[in-house]
């Protein structure tokens, strides 16, 4: 008994002392899941899932088993890149102003606030809108989203101010935010969001598209609280 008790203190000893603590275990698993491919667009593969986010000038057709769109801007909601990825059996969640546009497709149409599973995939809807600019008003119901999946939160916050609602997420492990500015956050603004919001891993996206330099990426990881990893990703090829 004692044999026993000692050697799983060695492998625990083991584990913490080649991977760290066990946090960082799940983050370097959860950025092994998520690949940056354009603009906001990102997919997912975790759990025997494959998942998109605001499909965009995608280069990889893997097909999916679901897409998210935060909203019906052409660089959010293209016709064509979900086109490329979705089957007969794909589900597409989105707001309700990307009904029409999407209606020849399998699609589930959400609001802020909601909750629900699929599978073993929890989803929770959250706002994303500007706060003083025209661009995405708050009463249009465009969304961003927390797909929680295979033990790990990531949160894609669509385009977006930093926002009231954005204090009230909890437990984010990996958080996609804009720092182009113009019609979204600056860097300035999202490293104040990330910092409210706490999450393990910050990732910059929606920028060195029309708005926001690359340069970008290293004036928000410079502002971000040096408690927060800051994952500057590479688009995949």
């Amino acid at each position: 008994m004692r044999k026993t008790a000692v050697l799983v203190l060695l492998v625990l000893l083991t584990t913490v002392f080649v991977y760290g603590k066990s946090g960082d275990v799940k983050k370097e698993g959860i950025m092994k899941s998520i690949h940056w491919l354009h603009h906001s667009s990102f997919r997912i593969e975790s759990a025997g899932r494959v998942i998109y986010i605001d499909p965009f000038q995608i280069k990889n057709d893997k097909p999916a088993d679901y897409i998210f769109i935060t909203h019906s801007h052409y660089d959010h909601m293209s016709i064509d890149d979900i086109k490329k990825v979705a089957t007969k059996d794909t589900l597409i969640i989105c707001p309700k102003e990307c009904e029409k546009p999407l209606k020849d497709l399998k699609k589930r149409v959400v609001v802020p606030g909601e909750r629900f599973e699929l599978g073993d995939i929890k989803v929770e809807v959250v706002p994303a809108y500007n706060n003083f600019k025209p661009f995405h008003p708050k009463k249009d119901l465009k969304v961003g989203y927390v797909i929680e999946i295979n033990n790990a939160r990531i949160y894609h916050a669509g385009d977006t101010d930093f926002i009231k609602e954005m204090k009230d997420l909890k437990n984010i492990t990996v958080a996609l935010v804009p720092i182009g500015g113009m019609f979204t956050m600056d860097p300035k603004e999202a490293a104040q969001a990330i910092n409210a919001i706490k999450p393990e891993i910050a990732v910059p996206m929606h920028y060195g598209y029309k708005i926001g330099k690359k340069e970008n990426a290293a004036e928000f990881k410079a502002l971000v609280d040096k408690t927060i990893k800051v994952e500057v990703m590479e688009q995949e090829e």
